[in-house]
């Protein structure tokens, strides 16, 4: 028993090590967001930072239009970047979880 409880521990710990190297390639990871007319477009990384903006000089003579366009953008951006983040993470932690009994009814 203390055998499969230390082997329990190596694979929690390996599994611990994918995720931290999991979460630095996902600041590689870029995710594309632009709003429905191209006008304004978003790279954000899978990790959620913002890496750049691109505004149409249209946008810029409208100040209300173009904070709209950046919180619907940069929301549509992240909800992306969420979900690649997510998947990614989980997948990685699902693949190195000790084989548990039971475990699996709550992943």
């Amino acid at each position: 028993m203390f055998g499969d409880m230390m082997g329990m521990m190596g694979k929690l710990k390996e599994a611990q090590k994918k995720i931290e190297e999991t979460k630095k390639r996902l600041d590689t990871v870029l995710v594309d967001e632009q709003s429905a007319d191209d006008l304004l477009k978003i790279t954000i990384t899978a990790n959620r930072e913002i890496k750049s903006i691109t505004i149409a000089d249209q946008l810029l003579e409208d100040k209300e239009q173009l904070e709209d366009y950046l919180i619907l953008t940069v929301n549509k951006a992240i909800a992306k970047a969420t979900q690649v983040n997510e998947t990614e993470l989980a997948a990685v932690a699902k693949e190195g979880m000790p084989n548990i009994p039971g475990l699996d009814n709550f992943m």
